[in-house]
């Protein structure tokens, strides 16, 4: 049942994905975004990761979809008729780099580092190579990863990612000032 719910999810996926770069119309474009980021949030679903799908589906099919939407609203169109979303003639180059990506993934997938022996060169174990207990429920695991010092903490990547976000909002403002 699983299984062929995830065809019918990825299925979804895919022709909203298409329909997101197909569609003439950029407002049709940014309602199929919207499919995308809830289908994404039932693959999630499918996963037993329900706390990162309410995440999805608040931030991206909520929140980032809606701002999606403001910037179409408060940018003018003269003709409502008329195509705001042009075929683009770099397909080949799309294709291109779709199939590097997929080899990528794949050879990602095909070479894990899980088979590798998780010592260093002195005998110790290597960071990250705690087992963390089993918690109860999702939201307690992320805490755990996110924070606990005892298993594999991502507290430093977690703060790059907060300095990156810092950065890109102080470059937008810079970007948006009138001079």
């Amino acid at each position: 049942m699983a299984t062929l719910l995830f065809w019918v999810v990825a299925i979804a996926i895919v022709s909203a994905a298409l329909t997101v770069v197909g569609a003439r119309k950029i407002v049709h474009s940014a309602l199929a975004l919207v499919v995308v980021f809830a289908m994404a949030a039932g693959v999630y679903l499918l996963l037993n990761a329900e706390f990162i799908a309410i995440v999805q589906i608040l931030v991206y099919a909520g929140a980032i979809t809606i701002l999606i939407l403001f910037a179409l609203m408060l940018t003018r169109v003269e003709n409502p008729n008329q195509v705001t979303n042009p075929v683009s003639r770099s397909w080949p180059v799309a294709l291109f780099l779709s199939a590097l990506v997929c080899v990528g993934v794949i050879g990602a997938a095909t070479f894990s580092h899980s088979s590798l022996v998780n010592l260093s060169a002195n005998g110790f174990a290597a960071y990250g190579s705690h087992t963390c207990a089993a918690m109860p429920n999702n939201v307690a695991a992320i805490g755990m990863l996110l924070y606990s010092p005892s298993c594999y903490s991502y507290v430093l990547p977690f703060e790059i990612a907060s300095l990156v976000l810092l950065v890109a909002i102080v470059g937008a403002i810079v970007v948006g000032r009138e001079d």
